[in-house]
């Protein structure tokens, strides 16, 4: 019976359930990030020690302490060694720098400018020599303007090629005393307008007379006015054969101011029109000249305008 009463107790099973922790948060991560972030950064900056020369190190720390100095006059170290051997050179037996090297010297391709200069200069003078061929056979292979083949005149100046058409003994360009153009002037200039049509070099006429003076015509009109309206007149002429107007760049009149016989002043070859096709020098000092006369023009009337306004203004009384 005691047997049975032990069987039939009953088994009981006591579960002990523990209390969880609370919840601690995330800070723990933004620590641990900074940790490793730290410890990056000490790597990297053992990396650079590690890789970086002494002549380097030297100079890094001279700018820390005089950073004004080291940037104007530089300093020891200051950049004394970009090579791999202590001291920057290339002898190991020397550890003291043997050559300061701020950068790593390197062969440059220079282009040189007065070899490519005098390469353009070359250039245009066989352009303006192949021009001046081309005037002297359209002359000579037209029969109408085969004789006045002595009345032109082509040289190299140094402006350009110059061309020059002058009044030949009972054969002059214009008429007496005006600047009405001769039918077979009219012919020639319209020729030379078309062969230069085809070249990209500017243009300048000059107009020039003998010294004789000028008494017909307007009172004041004079060689100088004279000069300038044939200038122009052959300019219309060289447009309507086929020249760009806008080619043309300086026309003026020199009357007999340069004589091409100065033995002579009176002489028909001092009566001529001169076409310089200009180079590109004498276009650039033309270009730069303008605007400098311009200022100066400018600058005198201003002091002439403060001189005038001082004259006018009262003047205090001297005692």
């Amino acid at each position: 019976m005691a047997g049975d009463a032990k069987k039939l107790q009953p088994i009981i099973i006591k579960r002990i359930k523990k209390g969880g922790h609370g919840h601690h948060g995330g800070a723990w991560k933004i620590a641990y990030a900074d940790f490793v972030t730290a410890m990056m950064a000490f790597f990297l900056l053992m990396w650079l020690l590690g890789s970086t020369t002494e002549g380097d190190k030297k100079g890094i720390a001279d700018y820390f302490q005089s950073p004004l100095k080291v940037a104007l006059m530089g300093g020891s170290g200051s950049g004394d060694s970009s090579h791999v051997l202590k001291g920057g050179g290339q002898d190991l037996t020397r550890t003291t720098g043997q050559v300061k090297r701020g950068e790593v010297q390197a062969k440059r391709d220079t282009v040189n400018l007065h070899a490519l200069k005098a390469e353009q200069v070359r250039a245009e003078v066989a352009r303006l020599e192949d021009l001046k061929k081309k005037v002297e056979q359209k002359i000579t292979e037209s029969t109408k303007l085969a004789p006045m083949a002595g009345q032109l005149r082509l040289d190299m100046t140094r402006d350009g090629l110059r061309i020059q058409i002058a009044d030949e003994q009972g054969r002059p360009m214009f008429a007496s005393g005006s600047a009405t153009v001769q039918p077979y002037m009219r012919e020639l200039l319209r020729e030379i307008g078309q062969v230069l049509a085809v070249v990209p070099n500017h243009l300048t006429l000059e107009g020039h007379t003998d010294a004789q003076p000028f008494s017909a015509g307007e009172r004041g009109y004079s060689n100088w006015e004279l000069s300038a309206d044939r200038a122009n007149a052959s300019r219309r002429e060289l447009v309507a054969g086929g020249l760009p107007d806008e080619r043309v760049l300086r026309v003026q009149g020199l009357a007999s101011s340069t004589l091409f016989d100065s033995g002579d002043p009176n002489s028909a070859a001092n009566r001529r029109i001169s076409i310089i096709v200009m180079n590109r020098d004498a276009e650039d000092r033309l270009f730069r000249t303008a605007p400098e006369l311009a200022q100066t023009f400018a600058a005198e009337a201003n002091a002439a305008e403060e001189a005038a306004a001082s004259a006018s203004s009262p003047q205090p009384a001297v005692r």
